[in-house]
């Protein structure tokens, strides 16, 4: 009976325990099957981390060089002589280095006027026109009044409009105060706001409690002691990232400049520089166009360097909001 027993039980079953047979490892495989592989340990959550942090390293590397590429390409181009230009291989590194191309970039044409003019509309319409349309954001958002949102959709409603087609009739109403030739039309309709800088900090704004600015009535405090005191810190972030947006189209606009200014001395630098593009491209010039349009590109990258901080903030914040 025993024999019998011992020799249907399934080896390592409670029978061949109980007969005293040593009873398998939970891991063992059965018979036949292939044996688990060792040394592969899991990779762990630090290790995933590490080297998810090196490809997108990798990937903003690659696509940061492919945005510098063509500053310094401009940069390279604007220290080369006429001939090295079109040297193949390109030189990325000139060779000789033609410093004399920024000295006589003044010269060719009236650069200082130029930039004197673009840095008079860009100040004047971005400095004023963003207190603004920070003033107004804050209206719209925090303050009581009838058809507030009605006046709001109408104001979006002007995004839907295309310069070219108020373009003309700006024109003759600009053309009949006298206006034209001067640097009037291109400041005082900018220094009224910004549609695109209202809807942003209007939307910044809906995040600031309402109780501060009722706490702050109940002191005593005016609208415009809110504003400067509660308000504009707390929009000086975001206030900063959409100057610098506003700052490089007025700085970089080319159509408005086109139609209002006829006289050399009044043009803009962007206007400055086209004409240095139709002068001096026919006689292969370009280390000399390209000096001027460097120096064109420093105000901008100046402007980002001091407002980088507050952009970096409010990406930050919005972030961390949403």
């Amino acid at each position: 009976m025993s024999s019998s027993t011992s020799a249907l039980a399934p080896t390592g079953g409670p029978a061949a325990t109980a007969l005293g047979a040593p009873p398998l490892a939970p891991d063992a495989g059965l018979p036949g099957a292939p044996a688990p592989e060792r040394g592969r340990a899991p990779m762990s959550r630090k290790g995933r981390y590490s080297l998810g942090n090196v490809l997108v390293t990798i990937v903003l590397s690659i696509g940061a060089v492919a945005m510098l590429a063509p500053l310094i390409w401009t940069f390279s181009t604007s220290l080369k002589t006429r001939d090295s230009v079109f040297a193949l291989p390109p030189q990325w590194i000139p060779d000789p280095v033609i410093w004399e191309n920024y000295l006589r970039v003044w010269t060719a044409g009236p650069l200082a006027s130029g930039i004197q003019n673009s840095l008079i509309v860009a100040c004047s319409v971005t400095i004023i026109g963003s207190l603004f349309s920070a003033l107004a954001a804050f209206a719209f958002a925090k303050l009581r009044m009838p058809f507030k949102n009605v006046l709001f959709l109408g104001l979006l409603a002007g995004l839907m409009i295309p310069f070219p087609t108020i373009m003309i009739p700006q024109f003759m109403v600009f053309a009949e105060i006298g206006w034209v030739d001067t640097l009037l039309p291109l400041i005082v309709p900018g220094m009224f706001g910004n549609i695109v800088m209202i809807f942003f900090l209007r939307q910044y704004l809906a995040t600031v409690p309402d109780s501060i600015i009722e706490a702050a009535k109940l002191d005593g405090a005016s609208y415009l002691q809110i504003f400067f005191t509660l308000i504009f810190p707390a929009i000086k972030p975001a206030l900063a990232a959409q100057f610098i947006l506003w700052f490089m189209a007025v700085w970089n606009d080319y159509l408005a400049p086109i139609i209002y200014l006829n006289t050399p001395e009044k043009q803009t630098l962007q206007l400055v520089i086209a004409n240095f593009n139709a002068a001096y491209a026919i006689q292969t010039d370009y280390p000399l166009i390209m000096a001027a349009s460097f120096i064109a590109l420093l105000p901008v990258l100046i402007v980002f360097v001091i407002f980088q901080r507050q952009i970096i903030e409010s990406v930050a914040l919005t972030g961390a909001k949403g």
